[in-house]
């Protein structure tokens, strides 16, 4: 699905040396290389504020609790995503309430989460889905009137852009996955909350911390979720590449673009008015009836696919009692297949995936 070696030999003398400095300074934990990608981060995404931590799922976690989610509050996720958008949720004692999505981008339909809002919600979730932006003034309207916080989850977007505005700087804070198959990937295990709210920053720099701003000197009950030195350095070499590789993953769909345009059977991506998509996935869908065989015919001439999601999160063990019927996301969850899509891929190999996929469907 992705071929991360290309990247990292154009770019190892440079990751190499990052790795070496760190290594020689003996500062391991957020020394001058996380002080520095966060300026750097912040910089890029146009926010005030960026506090690296040790996951994307910290970073859903954190930004939660920052912005005072806890027991007996509901935050409304789109069911449509990888699990740690609910987990996350959850794992800081509120419920989560799931709405549906829009059937061509897979992200929040503001439609259904004004529906989804009770006396209880504290907070709304949007996901900017495969790296297409979520819906953000509609969503962000309907906060703004109920009084609700607006937490990011932009963990597949870092780059995407709405109206005219980098994902991560629409809401009250963003949580940001650098696992090592994103768009910007560390070469393990970092995430990254941004925000415009100085208190909100204060907050997460406390909470991945221990709950300490000074050492020793507990004021809350926090985590072990800090970014890695050494993890900051090599995000800080790929950093300046993200732009240029979003382009080239940009190229790759318009190639799958073209090479499945009126083959029956295919839905390709829609990007949405005003909306820049970054492609973490190339995301089709395909009748049900037929995925399982079009997967199986690529698998045989050597192409790697995906289904995501095949289990919607309100049809897991955890959430299933009681769970709302959600007809979009319950047909995309039958219906999706992620292509192969990474800057080094070449528009050939991509119209030849495309050709493939195409006779697989006949």
């Amino acid at each position: 699905m992705v071929d991360l070696s290309a990247q990292t030999e154009r770019l190892w003398p440079e990751l190499e040396k990052a790795v070496q400095s760190v290594l020689r300074s003996g500062r391991f934990i957020l020394g001058p290389n996380v002080e520095a990608f966060e300026r750097e981060a912040a910089s890029f995404l146009g926010t005030r504020y960026a506090v690296g931590v040790g996951s994307g799922t910290d970073a859903l976690v954190l930004g939660l609790r920052a912005l005072g989610v806890g027991p007996g509050d509901e935050v409304i996720v789109p069911s449509f995503t990888f699990f740690a958008t609910a987990e996350s949720v959850s794992l800081v004692g509120a419920t989560p309430v799931f709405a549906d999505i829009e059937p061509t981008t897979f992200c929040l339909e503001p439609d259904s989460v004004a529906k989804a809002i009770s006396l209880r919600t504290r907070a709304i979730v949007p996901v900017h889905l495969f790296g297409h932006p979520a819906e953000m003034d509609a969503i962000g309207e309907l906060a703004r009137r109920r009084g609700l916080a607006l937490l990011e989850d932009a963990a597949q977007g870092f780059g995407a852009v709405y109206r005219g505005r980098k994902v991560g700087a629409l809401g009250n804070a963003a949580a940001f996955s650098f696992f090592p198959s994103k768009n910007l990937g560390a070469f393990g295990e970092a995430g990254l909350i941004a925000t415009d709210d100085a208190a909100v920053a204060d907050s997460v720099r406390s909470l991945r911390a221990h709950g300490s701003r000074e050492r020793y000197v507990h004021t809350e009950i926090g985590y072990n979720a800090r970014l890695d030195e050494i993890q900051a350095a090599l995000l800080r070499v790929k950093l300046p590449h993200v732009a240029g590789w979003n382009d080239e993953r940009r190229r790759v769909a318009a190639a799958y673009d073209a090479s499945l345009s009126g083959v029956a059977g295919v839905r390709t991506p829609r990007v949405a008015p005003g909306c820049t998509h970054v492609f973490h996935q190339y995301t089709v869908r395909v009748p049900a009836e037929k995925r399982a065989g079009v997967q199986k015919s690529l698998e045989a001439a050597g192409i790697a696919t995906q289904v995501y999601y095949p289990i919607p999160n309100h049809a897991l063990p955890m959430y299933a009692k009681g769970a709302p019927s959600l007809p979009e996301t319950e047909a995309a969850a039958r219906e999706v297949l992620s292509l192969p899509i990474f800057p080094e891929l070449s528009n050939a190999d991509a119209a030849g995936i495309g050709r493939l996929l195409a006779a697989a469907l006949r």
